[in-house]
């Protein structure tokens, strides 16, 4: 499979110049998509069979533990019993909508949350059935535990996904088995500030590019150290977009276990507060991003 026909084939100029309108609705500027990651359940763990356990994007983020690491383990269990909580609260209390990007062995692991996910009205998106690299799986592998996550999410939201991030990167088939699948759209990118379509092989993707330059992780590695201090980055960007023409998206990816720690959550909850008093921001789920551009730019 060449780059071209996997849809990977890499483009240095996108839409140049004079990119689309987007025609947001209402006229809005910006659309803003929240992404609550909810990966806890489906880390790497000495219990469920692997070599060692997760430590990315915890407190320690590195590895002292040889083996099982029960400190890391606690860390990401903090985002399933607290931090999701306080997240589903903030959003809930505002009524905001907002996108999971789910790790499906992590929502089979709590039902209750599942249940959360689908009161709020919460788009569900798949991000693998547990955490793998998937450009070092084997394609019949990669293909298999598309189809799990699919089937996994479908049974524990009631509700199919319809678009899907992969965790890491993905593989050169990753496109191919997500449209096999019938996902809408897919967010395995980072190189743009709207939705677009890419063709793989002879069928047409809609990629929704996502962001880790906005996003909660730089609490764990670029040492962001408050949630005042959030608060201001973020809306310094959505700012700076509403100052440009034409319109754009921003994705905003949180983390239960790093957000949804008291000290930075404030910060959050400023942040959604501000931007709920923006007339020109359009606060949305992802799924919603797809359908629009679907409609509005549909594929060549």
């Amino acid at each position: 499979m060449t780059d071209e026909e996997a849809g990977r084939g890499r483009d240095f100029v996108g839409y140049g110049r004079h990119p689309p309108d987007p025609r947001w609705p209402g006229g809005a500027h910006v659309a803003v998509n929240f992404v609550i990651n909810y990966e806890e359940g489906g880390e790497l763990a000495v219990p469920d069979g692997d070599a060692a356990s997760e430590t990315g994007l915890t407190e320690g983020s590195t590895a002292l533990v040889k083996g099982r690491d029960l400190g890391a383990e606690s860390m990401f269990e903090y985002g399933s019993r607290a931090g999701f909580w306080r997240l589903h609260r903030m959003f809930s209390k505002r009524k905001l909508p907002c996108t999971v990007f789910a790790i499906a062995r992590a929502l089979e692991r709590n039902a209750e949350a599942c249940a959360a996910m689908r009161e709020a009205g919460w788009d569900v998106a798949g991000h693998g059935y547990r955490w793998e690299i998937y450009g070092n799986l084997a394609p019949d592998h990669e293909r298999r535990q598309i189809e799990l996550a699919t089937a996994s999410i479908t049974r524990t939201i009631g509700t199919r996904p319809l678009g899907w991030y992969t965790r890491y990167a993905p593989s050169l088939h990753t496109r191919t088995f997500l449209l096999d699948a019938g996902y809408e759209y897919d967010s395995d990118a980072y190189d743009d500030e709207l939705p677009y379509w890419r063709k793989v092989g002879t069928r047409q993707q809609l990629i929704v590019p996502y962001s880790l330059v906005h996003n909660d992780v730089r609490f764990a590695r670029q040492g962001m150290t408050s949630g005042e201090e959030y608060f201001t980055y973020i809306k310094n960007a959505v700012q700076c977009v509403l100052e440009e023409d034409p319109p754009r998206m921003l994705s905003f990816g949180l983390h239960d276990r790093i957000i949804g720690h008291p000290g930075r959550a404030l910060g959050l909850a400023r942040l959604l507060d501000w931007l709920a008093g923006q007339p020109r921001v359009w606060i949305t789920r992802r799924a919603d991003i797809a359908r629009h551009w679907r409609k509005e730019h549909p594929a060549p």
